[in-house]
């Protein structure tokens, strides 16, 4: 079963930015509503396999995209 992380950003734009980043570096993800139990300023969240965490981070990091933060997601979210 996977484990997955949750991108949150402080807008819609930054989310969006961020799936193109990583669509186009390969990596799995998914646009999720943000989980209730990490709200943010934006209602959207990127989901992606936890083993992926620190290439996620290193990409959005080296875009420039600005993050609210990165964290587990529990697997009822899947």
């Amino acid at each position: 079963m996977n484990q997955y992380g949750v991108v949150l950003f402080h807008t819609t734009s930054a989310a969006l930015r961020a799936e193109k980043i990583l669509k186009v570096n390969r990596i799995p993800i998914k646009l999720i509503p943000t989980p209730r139990e990490l709200s943010s300023d934006c209602g959207v969240a990127l989901r992606f396999d936890r083993e992926q965490t620190e290439t996620v981070q290193a990409l959005l990091r080296d875009a420039g995209v600005e993050v609210a933060g990165i964290y587990d997601l529990d697997q009822h979210h899947s």
